[in-house]
């Protein structure tokens, strides 16, 4: 067991998000579900926790109800070590009715935000050239999605 573990509240949906999320991940798997009983608070038979596992982390889901909704304070990223890898992530995870933000950012359709970044990035923004590394973060602030071949270009243009 991990010693710490990320716990998501979601409205009712929880079972829907964990097999949506382990459908994306390859390295995935759906854990021990517990159901709400005649105690409540949940309508009983319906799920109260799931637990799951993408790429080694494990992660638990609950019903918890309306009162609290994901915000972009806290998010999970993605590192991609291909093109392909960050397009795959970007369209499975805005399936469904995500929404994409700016920078590589995006909510998928319960809320959580997810941030598909790839490893070229943080290696190219520490360019030792501060001139290249404020062209590559230039580049990147003007992306949706996050597109190597621009901030590598970005990073010629600056070289020049």
């Amino acid at each position: 067991m991990q010693k710490i573990t990320p716990f998501l509240w979601f409205d009712g949906n929880a079972e829907e998000a964990v097999n949506f999320y382990a459908s994306i991940f390859k390295d995935s798997k759906v854990g021990k579900v517990s159901r709400y009983g005649d105690a409540g608070p949940g309508p009983k038979g319906s799920v109260m926790t799931a637990s799951f596992r993408i790429e080694g982390q494990e992660f638990i889901a609950l019903n918890g109800g309306p009162q609290f909704k994901f915000t972009e304070a806290v998010s999970f990223v993605v590192n991609c070590k291909t093109q392909d890898e960050v397009d795959y992530y970007w369209e499975k995870l805005l399936a469904g009715g995500g929404k994409v933000q700016a920078c590589g950012w995006l909510k998928d359709k319960f809320g959580l935000s997810w941030q598909i970044v790839p490893t070229a990035l943080p290696e190219l923004l520490s360019d030792p050239d501060p001139a290249i590394s404020q062209s590559v973060m230039k580049a990147m602030m003007q992306m949706k999605k996050i597109d190597i071949d621009g901030l590598k270009r970005a990073k010629q243009a600056a070289a020049r």
